[in-house]
């Protein structure tokens, strides 16, 4: 065992070891990359939110973010983030059980994580998120390390219940159906998994025609998270999205007919040289295609990406500030008149669809990150039951399956949360 391999398995200051065996059999302890604030949705890796006093949980599998002043999002279908599902009760920290209608509570400040699958056909110019193109992909492989690292975080969790499973990325529509079953048969075997648990799948256009959304459905998901971004082609291109309007308006369109009052869209806003009318213009079709829940992300440029390096060149115009604000300020005055009602920064729902998953994260609730790259947060067993973690478990992919392989899971980092963090 390498150093920083060595160094990732000894306990933090205050904390306990994790229960899985070490090379020489003792047990030892050792999470993805934080992505924008208003990136954040819920979805992408394996997330189970845990709920401390009765040991409930949400399990995801994504990317982690932190909620911004104002949305914004760097990355493709969410915000930073790691591939795997998340567990909730789901990918950082979530609420107990969302009101499915009258009066929503006031949210305190969260720190939402989550885990995905971290592989994508392509890298999208904004996206700084934790993921890869790889030539091929050893799924069987993934998904036995996928039940593993659920199984045994599900365990030192010490949860019983978990109501909710994001999957997230990368791009998790791209796995097949039968690692979506497989995953949520092994939360079924390790917890309580309702029959009504909130399971959401984010979908990429180009990768879920309605016979593969059918399926999914019969592996489990039973709601879609569908990163349509934009409905004008020229900025898709700009984006590097693989998808068209028309595109993302069929696989809406589809997803709807299999997921009635179950289907969330997102919508970008403050990209270079985007103006307020048109982007009004978009919302609102949307508004006339679209389900019960809708997710507003600004634009949030990423050192690294192909449009920081557009932008920081010449070669395009900076995003404008002020006229992203007045986007967002504006289309939640179009959505409140459409019905929708505002449930945290980038996220809102009517007729009550708000996101238990998401929900959970902005109630401060524990959460399981499962997959490469993915955050969690919750309380380990063996600290007392005072003393909760956030997690990061390893990014790259191979070598989070060789730890998980090892030990049972990939937690690259273990850090004790006082109580200012919390």
């Amino acid at each position: 065992m390498d150093r920083r391999l060595r160094r990732a398995h000894q306990c933090p200051a205050g904390g306990a070891a994790d229960p899985r065996p070490g090379p020489s059999g003792r047990v030892d302890g050792r999470g993805a990359r934080s992505r924008s604030p208003s990136s954040f949705r819920p979805g992408g890796a394996l997330g189970l939110p845990v709920h401390s006093l009765a040991p409930r949980a949400r399990l995801g599998l994504g990317r982690c973010l932190v909620p911004p002043v104002a949305p914004r999002r760097s990355g493709r279908h969410g915000a930073a983030r790691g591939p795997g599902p998340r567990l909730g009760g789901s990918g950082q920290d979530g609420p107990e059980a969302p009101p499915r209608g009258g009066r929503i509570p006031e949210p305190c400040t969260p720190e939402p994580a989550r885990g995905a699958w971290p592989y994508c056909e392509k890298r999208c110019s904004y996206c700084n998120f934790n993921k890869y193109i790889p030539r091929g992909v050893e799924e069987a492989a993934m998904r036995s390390c996928l039940v593993t690292e659920a199984q045994t975080l599900l365990q030192l969790s010490g949860v019983r219940r978990v109501d909710s499973v994001f999957f997230g990325g990368g791009t998790p529509s791209l796995a097949s159906p039968h690692t979506v079953a497989a995953v949520l048969e092994a939360v079924a075997q390790a917890a309580h998994l309702p029959a009504d648990s909130e399971v959401t799948l984010e979908v990429n256009p180009t990768s879920a025609p309605g016979s593969r959304l059918a399926a999914f459905g019969a592996a489990g998901v039973n709601r879609l998270s569908i990163g349509l971004q934009s409905l004008d082609d020229t900025e898709l291109r700009l984006l590097g999205r693989t998808h068209s309007a028309n595109d993302a308006l069929r696989t809406l369109a589809e997803a709807r007919h299999l997921f009635p009052g179950r289907v969330s869209v997102d919508l970008m806003l403050g990209l270079p040289a985007q103006q307020v009318g048109p982007w009004l213009g978009q919302l609102r079709e949307l508004l006339r295609h679209c389900d019960d829940h809708i997710s507003l992300y600004q634009l949030s440029l990423e050192r690294g990406t192909a449009l920081f390096t557009q932008v920081q060149q010449g070669t395009l115009p900076a995003p404008d500030p002020e006229l992203a604000a007045e986007m967002y300020q504006e289309g939640r005055a179009v959505l409140r008149e459409a019905g929708f009602r505002q449930y945290e920064v980038s996220n809102f729902a009517r007729n009550g669809a708000l996101s238990t998953h998401n929900w959970t994260y902005w109630q401060c609730g524990q959460y399981i990150g499962v997959g490469p790259g993915a955050h969690g947060r919750f309380m380990p067993q063996g600290v007392g039951g005072h003393i909760r973690e956030a997690r990061i478990q390893t990014l790259e992919p191979d070598n989070w399956m060789k730890e998980v392989m090892l030990f049972g899971h990939g937690t690259r980092k273990r850090v004790p949360l006082g109580e200012l963090e919390l």
